[in-house]
């Protein structure tokens, strides 16, 4: 994981706090929170593809690593409150005023999961090799 791709999820999550403020305009919220868990969803891939991962977590032991697992928990974590606020979401579609405060809720809790992986992934970057 290089410098500039946390400086690009950062980028997304300071998107991602302007549309938490933004929620009385669903027109713009909706769009910006579906594109940044898209984006959370894709990260993985991403890095997988362009890091080398056998070097890093099996000939230097980094699987071993705390940090690496609670990084990984935290994903997970995200992920399932992901699910949990679309399906809040779902539930004020539909009419009911009881998902509001479900999805009020969940939005507080993505807000600081996604801050705690945005740090234990900076903590996870490589650094850069000087000549």
């Amino acid at each position: 994981m290089t410098v500039e791709t946390v400086w690009v999820a950062a980028g997304t999550y300071l998107v991602m706090l302007a549309a938490f403020y933004l929620s009385r305009y669903r027109w713009l919220h909706i769009p910006i929170m579906v594109s940044v868990m898209l984006f959370d969803l894709a990260m993985p891939f991403y890095l997988y593809l362009t890091g080398d991962w056998y070097r890093r977590l099996i000939e230097h032991e980094e699987i071993f690593s705390f940090l690496i697992w609670m990084h990984v928990g935290l994903v997970f974590t995200l992920y399932a409150l992901y699910f949990l606020q679309i399906q809040s979401a779902r539930k004020i579609f539909r009419g009911d005023g009881e998902g509001r405060a479900d999805h009020y809720s969940q939005a507080k809790a993505i807000l600081l999961v996604r801050g705690l992986v945005l740090l234990t992934a900076a903590l996870l970057v490589e650094p850069e090799s000087t000549p």
